[in-house]
């Protein structure tokens, strides 16, 4: 069954009361007031939105909140010139927005100003279930995070959980073939929906069962062979662990391979965007 997210569709959500769409030619690093990722790091902007020299890909993954189960199968779909032309957008609102409610008024920019038009549909495809390897405790790489304890910014080193809370990031790594990721105070579903973007090719789903939220990270040495398959063939650093044994000796989870139904987002319509 397909629903299409058309701009009537659109119509009913909120939308920002002033926009302003500019391309950016430039070399200039990219920066937003509002983390354009799929995790809930977010402090008020007062109704504004201003980022800059981003690739639309990453406003559309903003917008609807693509994690890594949705990115495999949408991102392919995208024209070329979606992720390689960067734009800067100026937007503000009334009231104090939250991210979700910008989130919202994105979707209505992008349906307005590039005639973006999307479905749902529900296929049966592979996908992986995240699940605990064995009764025990977990690995000593993923704990728990106190519902009381504060999110101050530690330093990103290889002995430490990283960074602010609410989302993953890179860090530095054991070794330098290895790579690593970690976040603080975030639901499994987030770490699941994380590892479809290191190569997986299927989307994964969290069925640990754990409640709460958790930090972690893990450290691996990458596959140099079809990942999608679980194994410890082929990778590039022999001294170090695969995903698939970094996964479940570090954080005692490991992916079940199974077919199962998936709302995925497919795009019917895109264009560059009409003037200010």
């Amino acid at each position: 069954m397909a629903f299409a997210l058309t701009t009537s569709a659109l119509a009913a959500e909120p939308a920002f009361d002033v926009v302003s769409v500019k391309l950016n030619k430039s070399n200039d690093p990219s920066h937003s007031n509002v983390p354009l990722g799929p995790g809930d790091v977010f402090a008020p902007t007062g109704g504004s939105f201003l980022a800059t020299n981003f690739p639309l890909a990453s406003y559309i993954t903003f917008a609807y909140k693509i994690m890594g189960s949705q990115a495999v199968y949408f991102w392919p779909q995208l024209p070329k010139w979606v992720k390689e032309e960067h734009y800067d957008i100026q937007a503000r609102a009334e009231g104090n927005p939250t991210k979700d409610e910008l989130r919202a008024m994105m979707r209505a920019l992008l349906a307005d100003r590039f005639q973006m038009v999307v479905r749902r549909e529900t296929r049966e495809m592979p996908v992986f279930d995240l699940v605990i390897a064995g009764p025990g405790r977990l690995g000593s790489r993923l704990q728990a995070h106190p519902p009381d304890a504060l999110c101050p910014a530690p330093p990103n080193t290889v002995d430490e959980f990283p960074i602010p809370c609410g989302g993953i990031y890179g860090q530095k790594a054991s070794a330098p073939n290895h790579l690593r990721l970690g976040g603080r105070n975030i639901p499994m579903q987030l770490v699941a929906d994380s590892f479809p973007t290191l190569g997986l090719g299927r989307p994964v789903f969290d069925k640990t069962g754990l409640k709460g939220n958790f930090d972690f990270t893990i450290d691996w040495a990458p596959d140099s062979r079809d990942p999608r398959e679980p194994g410890e063939a082929g990778i590039a650093d022999p001294s170090g662990p695969s995903f698939q044994l970094a996964l479940k000796q570090q954080l005692g989870l490991e992916l079940k391979p199974r077919k199962g139904p998936l709302e995925v987002l497919l795009l019917d319509r895109i264009e560059h965007p009409s003037a200010n």
